[in-house]
């Protein structure tokens, strides 16, 4: 008879049509190692080539499988690690990218369809895992499911999905980010050797990034400079303090402005820097605000911004900069082809991470862009960094375990450690990208003011 471990197994194997990508091992004890498939003599069985031993995946108790059954697919997984039912011994993201290579390249695996239902509930009940839904984890926590209402896109629920993320706490992400409180792909000059190096050069990576924006906006002593969706104020602060900007920020969460206020008031940067709570819609009622900027940016936003939304999105940055001035958009991606064509983060990213998240391919940004009446100039890929970056955050939390329980919970940070994980394996297997597109709004003389080379851009060494 079939142990518990081969009967999972099994059960996996018939989804993703590929041998077990991942040792197993069951509640009871049983388990299987990573390349074995139902049929196979025991001993038989080739393990796949690796640096290091398979990760090992631990189903801790039958709730996992009841999870996994009333929320088939990422989300049923995500939420039995999340809660604790399922484990992982080895290496997280090497679990994470086995188990997707499965099953995008399995032998006739097909996922989960509604004819497997009557098999996958048989299983389960043999292994008696049928039951009532488990509670989400992190039920009624900061950390647990977003819970949104109403149309997507309006102002209200905007508001909410924002704070969901970035009012989780000041405090933690002053704890995971660096001193810049930079939250977004940073800029680094060499490839790093593993994450504990990219978590040294993270703080220069970072500044790095920052002066590759100033110079590529132009900006200079005097220089008005929007930011929308500034964040914790790193580029707005950097580009007045560095550059002599006279630099607006905005953004829609309550405890970004409270930090922004306090930062610039901090840094006596008061007579340079405003920061606005506001959403990004409401820049277009100010008429005075309308071409009065030399330079806008929006590092990491867009993806906030819904696909009916966008083309308003790029027409108030086109509108904000005055002819001849200078826009940059850094933001995520999604391929045209394949299996990274999906516009959201996924179901647990859009649960736990960052509900109504709109990812496009680039070059629909650019032709949104470009429809919006701006001139694109240059678009550079910056793929490989926000690996980089990702693996520099997960670092941090991998190292200071304890202080990120502390301030976020358990599930919170086993929420973090699957989304920075994740997230860096989707960049590093090119299934996600990130490019910063310059843009000028064009001048009645054709004038761009741009160096002739990209040189210019480029931090000094």
């Amino acid at each position: 008879m079939a142990t518990t471990a081969e009967q999972l197994a099994t059960l996996v194997s018939s989804v993703t049509g590929a041998p077990l990508p991942v040792g197993l091992r069951a509640w009871d004890g049983s388990a299987v190692p990573a390349g074995w498939r139902a049929g196979v003599a025991a001993g038989a069985t080739p393990v796949p080539p690796a640096d290091a031993a398979p990760p090992t995946v631990v189903v801790s108790n039958r709730r996992a499988l009841r999870r996994m059954l009333w929320s088939p697919g990422e989300l049923g997984a995500a939420e039995a690690y999340l809660a604790g039912d399922l484990q992982v011994e080895g290496d997280l993201a090497g679990g994470l990218s086995a188990v997707w290579r499965a099953h995008q390249g399995g032998t006739g695996g097909h996922g989960v369809r509604v004819r497997d239902y009557p098999r996958l509930l048989g299983a389960a009940a043999r292994l008696g895992a049928v039951g009532p839904r488990p509670a989400p984890p992190g039920q009624g926590q900061r950390t647990g499911r977003a819970r949104l209402s109403g149309r997507r896109h309006t102002r209200a629920r905007d508001r909410a999905a924002i704070a969901y993320h970035y009012d989780l706490s000041n405090e933690f992400y002053e704890f995971l980010l660096d001193s810049s409180m930079a939250y977004s792909c940073a800029y680094y000059a060499q490839a790093p050797a593993d994450p504990a190096a990219a978590a040294a050069a993270l703080p220069s990576a970072q500044k790095a990034k920052l002066d590759l924006i100033c110079r590529k906006l132009g900006l200079h002593e005097g220089a008005k400079h929007l930011d929308i969706g500034c964040g914790w104020g790193s580029l707005i602060c950097h580009a007045a303090e560095h550059y002599g900007t006279v630099s607006t920020g905005v953004t829609l969460s309550k405890q970004q402005h409270e930090y922004v206020t306090r930062r610039v008031a901090a840094a006596g940067l008061q007579d340079r820097v405003t920061v606005r709570l506001s959403d990004y819609r409401d820049l277009a009622l100010s008429v005075d605000d309308q071409g009065a900027y030399d330079a806008v940016s929006t590092i990491e936003m867009g993806e906030h911004v819904g696909e009916a939304e966008y083309p308003e999105f790029a027409r108030i940055l086109a509108t904000m900069v005055r002819p001849g001035g200078r826009v940059l958009v850094q933001q995520m991606s999604r391929g045209t082809f394949g299996p990274n064509t999906t516009a959201g983060g996924g179901a647990f990213i859009e649960t736990y991470i960052a509900p109504d998240m709109h990812m496009k391919p680039l070059a629909t940004t650019a032709g949104l862009l470009a429809g919006a009446g701006l001139e694109v100039r240059d678009v550079h890929a910056l793929r490989e960094h926000y690996t980089w970056t990702a693996q520099a955050w997960l670092e941090v939390l991998e190292t200071h375990w304890d202080e990120a329980v502390a301030l976020i919970g358990e599930v919170g940070a086993r929420v973090w450690r699957l989304y920075l994980a994740g997230g860096a394996l989707a960049f590093a297997e090119n299934r996600m990208g990130v490019d910063q597109i310059l843009a000028v709004r064009p001048d009645p003389d054709g004038e761009s003011d741009l160096p002739p080379t990209r040189l210019g851009w480029e931090p000094a060494a």
